[in-house]
């Protein structure tokens, strides 16, 4: 069994806030396949489904942001699953809206409903981070996060949020690079293995090795001490 959870902040008040796009995407997963209608059980909305041949458990705490971790918590704890079987979907500040990244573990980034999971649920789940930009400077974060979508937005929140509830049962199967490639896609950028590699540059020589190219003694072409050099070690490179 897999847990999803869609990270957020409960009432209408929130519902279109840039913090909430964790609720947005659950709440597209939802829609798009077929699982049971939302009810309310460990302090979160709940719903069953399957996906990719597994059964499924869409949450979206209802605790507020900042305690999201007891409602998953105790959801993983009823069903007796890990880490592992969890997977949480939340806004990033420092991605560019519409890019997407998947990882398993890391650290909370300074995101409270992430503080709260890690404390309740362990560290080591997958963690799907949706970027919502930064405003540019510290002062304007709050204002950012609790901030609505604009109606430019919906040029790359509705194809990024189509995309990944398509393409969900990704999730369960963990084809994490797979689904970040459509993802992309999906945004008009390029998969990420096409991305070009960079150059490698050449590389850099030993101090030693540089010491002995730029230090080497020439020798005589001519003269008595070339003459004795040839008798010596031979015509060697001519």
């Amino acid at each position: 069994m897999l847990i999803i959870a869609g990270l957020g902040n409960p009432g209408s008040k929130y519902a279109g806030n840039r913090h909430n796009i964790g609720f947005m995407a659950a709440d597209a997963i939802h829609r798009r396949h077929s699982f049971s209608p939302w009810s309310k059980k460990f302090k979160a909305e709940i719903a069953e489904g399957e996906l990719g041949g597994e059964k499924v458990l869409l949450i979206k705490p209802q605790t507020y942001m900042n305690l999201s971790g007891e409602s998953v918590g105790e959801a993983m704890r009823f069903y007796k699953l890990q880490p592992a079987d969890l997977v949480v979907i939340y806004d990033e500040l420092d991605l560019p809206p519409g890019k997407a990244r998947l990882k398993t573990g890391g650290g909370n980034g300074g995101h409270n409903g992430i503080r709260s999971l890690d404390a309740h649920c362990g560290k080591d789940y997958r963690r799907l981070r949706l970027g919502i930009g930064h405003p540019g400077v510290k002062e304007l974060v709050q204002h950012h996060v609790l901030g609505d979508f604009a109606k430019a937005d919906q040029t790359w929140l509705e194809p990024l949020l189509d995309t990944l509830s398509d393409n969900a049962d990704m999730l369960v199967r963990n084809e994490d690079s797979q689904l970040m490639n459509k993802l992309a896609l999906a945004l008009g950028g390029k998969p990420e293995e096409d991305k070009p590699t960079p150059e490698k540059k050449p590389a850099a020589k030993s101090h030693i090795h540089q010491a002995r190219n730029h230090n080497q003694p020439k020798l005589p072409a001519t003269g008595p001490m070339a003459d004795m050099l040839k008798k010596m070690f031979g015509n060697k490179g001519e």
